[in-house]
């Protein structure tokens, strides 16, 4: 998604103190074009990719950097300022570290055409090849030693662990003479716990970004290490995932967990850290992003994104959209977390049609643990450890209630009260708990963040647990529990209910005084083998914390006729690698893969399918790949019953919708032979912006640099793989032009599953499509029935030679006239 900018120069203020004013980092557009584009027409479908080794391109970068310091200088004060970034590849621009009365005199400056306040960036936080169906693909690809060979992705992200085997470079696999570096040019920037040999072969190229995030606070030099190593795991997660290496061991805690495998395990990776444990900084992302396009990633992965939509300007027209939107034009697929903030609607992330906005599902794996208590009653809980076992059978021990083992003399008010969240060792009667099955319980500490596991795992190891049991609490209700690997037996309960069947048993074994000490334990307990793999379970299901649509167009969550998100990956519960510093998940600390949940998880399957699709059709442009993962995906699960969803209530279900999963469930080998495909480029999109209800051609222009030709009728007609109206008065028509990209003619004959109080009339109603053909529809939509809310339906287009294509449809029927 590379932004056509043909009139932009991007300047990137940060601000210091300087008289006493506090510095911020603001993104600003000047006049003037990128290398990118510079002296180049570009046209809706055709493909730019960068000859970063010509000496006019370089000639013209070095020229636009002068022309950066000249801008400063001219505007700004000596020793006022320092400039961070120039930015000159996709966009013209420059980051700045000065005051915010030095950045009014940019204001009315005559070159200055748009200028943004820096936001912060996060992260939005294996068996999901067979689950997706990906070998299938692999054969069409001649088999996993060759899918994904040619193709570099690229992750924006926490940096990577080289050292990792799913990184690994094996000369017998990844065959060097069969990758070229024609259209790639990268570099390995070395650094701490990163030396040049880091970029092996697997990984391509290796960078860092931290001009903004050094000029924002001050970094720790123990964790904020400046160099490409991730010391967090998140970005090692994430690119094993999309292009891990083939069948590599899981182990963790001693036991084998099985094989991970990337999506596409022959593609080579490109790496550009520019999120830090300290801070993220938008002004890194965007480097980043000007970087990789230049380099010349063929899919672009972004498991980050910016915590709130901005504030003075239109989602749409954000920088962070800007720089997607110059990536798209450049050539280059942009996958991106729709946002971890679900299930409540509008919460979605991802606003724009040049980028793909992946939604996360569990899979059907689940890993049970039972807690065995002495009268036989079984109960269900969570988490990834070995059973109570004496002789190989299991084995149950005497039952404690934390709070029962605090050691009388306790006089710390902070571990006394704590107690019974078993944070602090010292709190307990050594000879109480040693040996037992302890109960500790989600309380006040846990409720404000101050509590944590790990505190409870060193508890448990230092004062020789047999086990433990953290139970939910009443007081405040069920919680949310994921598999953690935990070195000694253990399991979460996290439904109340389960924690009142758990204490009557132990209180009515329980033998206490009058004073209500506790005399006798007679309860007992023991727990299961947690760590087998369970496939029985329903799938897919949106994820509980999966962002959801409405897509909407500024902060009063406006809606805008663009579905998001596009499409649903596995993002709950994924097995990939991992850095061993886990700063920021101490419980991880030392283990070399981890088990995940995020959109940001779900995000690297659609990349890695991605490059599949791009190795197989190399030709395809980024809308063609989008359009082929999107009309093939499926909105059915393993029952055959349509894809359900996570609620606000916990451990329910409801019939989900295209604002949850977007098209589907991707489906990678139907990907690769979609039949029909809808194509957008750089100008659609221009006019798609220049459509938009009350917004001015010019802030277009400004935002852009591109010049609003042939406007739609309605946004609806920017020619999407879905169509989402959302205030349909009357009667609408949508236009949308297929093209066929399988080998031979095809008829294809349309069928509508119509939203409720709305019909759908497609014309032509069957058509037949010569190779490389394109097919003009008319689709009229007739409102029948006002409604409160949108309604859903669907549109199929089946192929006498077997394509199915699908556009979901996302409908607001206002009003009959």
């Amino acid at each position: 998604m590379i932004l056509v900018l043909t009139n932009l120069l991007l300047l990137f203020v940060v601000l210091v103190s300087s008289n006493g004013e506090d510095r911020r980092i603001y993104l600003i557009l000047l006049e003037g074009d990128p290398v990118a584009f510079h002296q180049v027409k570009i046209f809706s479908e055709e493909v730019v990719k960068l000859n970063s080794k010509s000496e006019a391109s370089k000639a013209y970068a070095n020229q636009l950097t002068k022309s950066h310091d000249e801008f400063l200088q001219r505007y700004l004060k000596t020793g006022s300022y320092d400039k961070i970034y120039s930015f000159n590849h996709i966009v013209n621009g420059i980051a700045v570290h000065t005051t915010s009365s030095q950045i009014q005199n940019l204001k009315n400056a005559s070159r200055v055409k748009l200028l943004e306040e820096d936001r912060r960036v996060k992260h939005m936080t294996t068996y999901t090849p067979q689950f997706l169906g990906i070998p299938a693909a692999w054969t069409q690809e001649g088999g996993d030693r060759n899918a994904g060979e040619g193709i570099v992705i690229g992750f924006i992200d926490s940096g990577i662990n080289p050292e990792h085997p799913s990184f690994a470079y094996d000369p017998t696999i990844n065959n060097p003479f069969r990758f070229t570096f024609d259209n790639f040019s990268g570099a390995c920037e070395e650094g701490p716990l990163f030396p040049q040999t880091s970029c092996n072969g697997k990984i391509v190229s290796a960078r860092f970004f931290s001009a903004g995030a050094q000029t924002t606070t001050t970094l720790n030099d123990s964790v904020d290490i400046l160099s490409p190593f991730d010391v967090v795991g998140h970005g090692s997660h994430v690119a094993s995932t999309a292009a891990g290496n083939f069948g590599v061991p899981v182990v963790v805690n001693g036991l084998y967990y099985g094989r991970a495998t990337g999506m596409a395990p022959q593609a080579r990776i490109a790496v550009y850290k520019a999120i830090y444990p300290s801070i993220g900084t938008l002004s890194d992302v965007l480097a980043a992003i000007d970087q990789a396009v230049l380099d010349g990633v063929d899919i672009l992965s972004l498991s980050i994104g910016p915590e709130e939509p901005p504030e003075d300007t239109i989602t749409l027209l954000s920088l962070f959209e800007i720089f997607m939107l110059a990536a798209h034009k450049a050539g280059t697929l942009v996958v991106q977390a729709a946002g971890n903030e679900g299930p409540s609607p509008y919460s979605v992330i991802s606003y724009s049609p040049w980028a793909v906005g992946v939604a996360s599902c569990d899979t059907d794996r689940t890993y049970p643990a039972t807690l065995i208590l002495g009268n036989g009653l079984k109960i269900a809980g969570v988490g990834l450890s070995g059973a109570t076992v004496g002789d190989r059978l299991i084995q149950y021990n005497k039952l404690v209630l934390a709070k029962d083992a605090i050691k009388i003399n306790t006089s710390l008010p902070k571990i006394a009260n704590n107690s019974e969240e078993c944070q602090y060792a010292e709190a307990f009667d050594p000879l109480v708990v040693q040996g037992n099955v302890v109960i500790c319980t989600f309380s006040a500490g846990f409720y404000n963040g101050t509590s944590t596991l790990t505190a409870i795992i060193h508890t448990a190891t230092f004062l020789q647990f047999r086990a433990f049991v953290f139970v939910a609490n009443p007081t405040y209700g069920d919680f949310i529990a994921e598999p953690i690997p935990f070195a000694t037996p253990a399991i979460i309960i996290p439904t109340t209910t389960d924690t009142q069947n758990i204490l009557q048993y132990y209180e009515r074994e329980t033998i206490r005084d009058k004073n209500g000490l506790v005399v006798r334990y007679g309860g007992r307990a023991a727990i299961s083998e947690g760590r087998n793999a369970s496939y029985k379970g329903r799938a897919p299901i949106v994820s509980r914390f999966s962002s959801r649509g409405p897509n909407y167009i500024d902060r009063s969550r406006n809606p805008t006729d663009v579905l998001k998100p596009d499409i649903l990956a596995p993002g709950h519960q994924i097995w990939a690698a991992w850095s061993p510093m886990s700063v920021f998940n101490p419980i991880l600390s030392g283990h070399n893969f981890a088990l995940m949940s995020g959109t940001s998880m779900a995000t690297p399957h659609i990349a890695g399918v991605a490059a599949l699709i791009k190795q197989y059709n190399p030709s395809w442009t980024p809308s063609m790949i989008a359009s082929a993962i999107s009309t093939t995906a499926s909105t059915y699960d393993n029952l055959g019953e349509p894809i359900m969803a996570h609620g606000f209530d916990l451990y329910s279900l409801y019939a989900s919708a295209p604002f949850g999963f977007g098209a589907g469930l991707v489906d990678p080998s139907r990907a690769l032979h979609p039949g029909l495909v809808f194509s957008a480029g750089y100008e659609d999109y221009i006019n798609f912006l220049c459509s938009l209800p009350n917004i001015d051609s010019a802030i277009v222009k400004t935002a852009t640099g591109g010049v609003c030709g042939q406007l739609f009728e309605n946004p609806s007609d920017l020619n999407l793989p879905s169509i989402t109206i959302t205030s349909l008065t009357g009667s609408q028509i949508v236009h949308r032009t297929v093209m066929n990209v399988a080998n031979k003619a095809e008829t294809y004959l349309s069928a509508v599953l119509p939203p409720k109080g709305v019909t759908v009339d497609i014309k032509p109603s069957w058509f037949r499509i010569s190779p490389q053909g394109t097919q003009h529809l008319h689709i009229m939509f007739n409102v029948t029935q006002a409604l409160d809310d949108f309604t859903f339906g669907e549109i199929v287009l089946t192929g006498s030679l077997n394509h199915v294509v699908k556009m979901p449809l996302s409908i607001f029927p206002i009003s009959t006239t």
